[in-house]
């Protein structure tokens, strides 16, 4: 039962990211985003991966690994020039440019 309630929990975690992060992709936009929410976000993790790590728990370790890099692309997305954060989303998904953003500089 606590590995099914770990695994729920992990799945939620991570899962919350995704939309964000394909958002950003989509619009381009990051403007309404807190850059100081989402560095906390970032260390928060970071401290959780070195917590597992040091207890040897490889399903706190694995999920916040994962976190990180979702919240750490959010970041950097938030944080890059506007012309990057551009050229980056375009390289995930070139079509959304085009349609998603025409003279946005969010």
């Amino acid at each position: 039962m606590v590995l099914v309630v770990g695994t729920i929990a992990a799945l939620c975690s991570i899962s919350a990211f995704v939309p964000q992060a394909w958002r950003i992709v989509k619009t381009r936009k990051t403007t309404d985003l807190s850059t100081v929410m989402w560095t906390l976000q970032v260390i928060g993790f970071a401290v959780w991966i070195a917590y597992g790590a040091l207890l040897g728990a490889w399903p706190i370790l694995v999920e916040n690994a994962v976190c990180v890099m979702l919240a750490g692309f959010i970041l950097v997305m938030k944080v890059l020039p506007h012309h990057l954060r551009h050229a980056v989303a375009d390289r995930i998904d070139p079509d959304a440019g085009s349609a998603g953003s025409a003279g946005s500089a969010g």
